[in-house]
């Protein structure tokens, strides 16, 4: 009789379990409407939210309801929405106004039973950047672009592939492994960094000197040698279906003698800082057949060593991925 019992209190677990509300993928994009429009009215109460949710801004564990909290004061013009359903990640990736100004929001949510258990934003105070994302007017199409079924990858080959860039750029040589299509445009801080600007919208910036550089040349060459680390590599969203794994990373650029560098051509070159610093970024890859294509990220300048506040020290200073 107790066993009977026993084996009957774990169907009823399994079964309140399997009927626990899910969040499909336009429940997930509303989670990150509804944190924006919560965010623009300053009011945390608007949100359903656990009670002990963690809650970080730049890297700094705030209570709910600080920071840009208290500061923002309009929509933007730009919002990429993403997705993992398994997993229940939600990122919105876009600009927002602050004290009128327009400026960069990265927000990730975990949603856990229809509640937001986890919120970590960057908030990047960079109007030129801002205003240029502003400017394409929409994200490109890929990103909201089924994979076909017989094409899709599974998660952990979605970061193994996103990995292989951030490896190549890490004291970058021009021999490493580069899966990057052809047609791959980096869309950077609201300038194409690699490729061809019209990839990204007829009215997207490319370099300053008006050259179009690939993704894979700019590896392949060698140019970002003076990256002396790139950790907390952390996978927080991947999305089968669309092909697309989200990361954020740091980037340390050791400055001093790591400037000097010869690229694969045999030139001599300076490049990177003088002086130690990180980038803090957050990228999302679009990998369809094995290869990456469309790049998106914004990358803030922070302290030398700077930490993410959602990692322990030895992941922090990791450059093994985590997905």
């Amino acid at each position: 009789m107790t066993r009977a019992l026993f084996c009957a209190a774990l169907w009823l677990a399994a079964s309140a379990a399997s009927a626990a509300p899910s969040c499909d993928r336009a429940c997930l994009e509303r989670f990150l409407d509804t944190y924006v429009a919560a965010v623009l009215a300053h009011d945390p109460a608007q949100l359903t939210s656990e009670r002990e949710l963690r809650f970080t801004e730049n890297g700094q564990r705030l209570a709910l309801g600080e920071g840009l909290w208290h500061t923002a004061t309009g929509r933007g013009g730009y919002a990429l929405k993403l997705a993992d359903v398994e997993r229940g990640q939600a990122v919105f990736m876009g600009t927002i106004r602050e004290a009128n100004t327009p400026t960069i929001l990265i927000a990730r949510l975990r949603i856990a039973y229809r509640k937001v258990t986890d919120i970590e934003t960057l908030v990047i105070r960079n109007r030129e950047a801002a205003e240029h994302i502003e400017e394409v007017g929409a994200p490109r199409s890929a990103w909201s672009e089924a994979v076909p079924v017989g094409d899709r990858l599974p998660r952990a080959e979605l970061v193994r592939i996103a990995n292989a860039y951030f490896s190549g750029i890490e004291r970058n040589d021009g021999k490493g492994h580069y899966p990057i299509a052809d047609d791959c445009a980096r869309f950077e801080n609201g300038q194409v960094t690699a490729g061809d600007p019209a990839r990204v919208s007829a009215r997207a910036h490319g370099r300053a000197d008006g050259r179009v550089v690939g993704c894979r040349e700019q590896l392949e060459s060698g140019v970002f040698y003076y990256v002396t680390r790139i950790r907390d590599r952390r996978f927080v969203l991947l999305d089968p279906e669309r092909g697309l794994a989200f990361a954020f990373a740091f980037f340390d650029n050791a400055g001093g003698d790591s400037r000097f560098g010869t690229l694969v051509d045999g030139r001599k070159v300076e490049n990177g800082p003088a002086i130690p610093w990180t980038w803090q970024i957050a990228e999302v890859f679009k990998i369809e057949r094995g290869l990456i294509g469309p790049v998106e990220s914004v990358i803030n300048a922070v302290p030398y060593g700077t930490v993410s506040g959602w990692s322990d020290w030895r992941d922090a200073m990791s450059s093994e991925p985590k997905g």
